[in-house]
């Protein structure tokens, strides 16, 4: 087996934060436990399958964890492993930003489709 190298901190955060829905299933899950339709309305846009395919990367990655009550009809919940939690805390100060430059990435954000949609870009 390779070792895998990282040349900072950041790059093995992203190793686990890769791919666009991960960082807000672990908002969700920061603030208690979900069943799967209850993540999928928080998270809002995603599509069953990526949302499915996104959790089960977190499994593989030991941040969240599944549990399946072999019940019919069937009730399967998630939640944060510590090391998932450990992960949520640290993505608490970027939400903070996120919050306080809300206004200036909406306009950015216009700003780029326009800019695709003139395709300038």
């Amino acid at each position: 087996m390779t070792k895998i190298t990282f040349n900072c901190g950041l790059d093995a955060a992203l190793v686990i934060l890769g791919g666009k829905w991960k960082p807000l299933i672990l908002f969700h899950l920061a603030h208690g436990v979900h069943r799967y339709g209850e993540l999928r309305r928080a998270v809002g846009r995603v599509s069953d399958k990526v949302l499915i395919q996104q959790l089960k990367e977190l499994q593989l990655d030991e941040v969240v964890e599944r549990i399946d009550f072999q019940e019919i009809p069937p009730k399967v919940e998630y939640s944060l492993t510590p090391f998932g939690r450990s992960l949520a805390r640290a993505l608490a100060p970027l939400c903070v930003w996120g919050t306080e430059n809300m206004q200036e990435v909406e306009r950015i954000t216009v700003r780029r489709q326009t800019t695709r949609d003139a395709g300038l870009a």
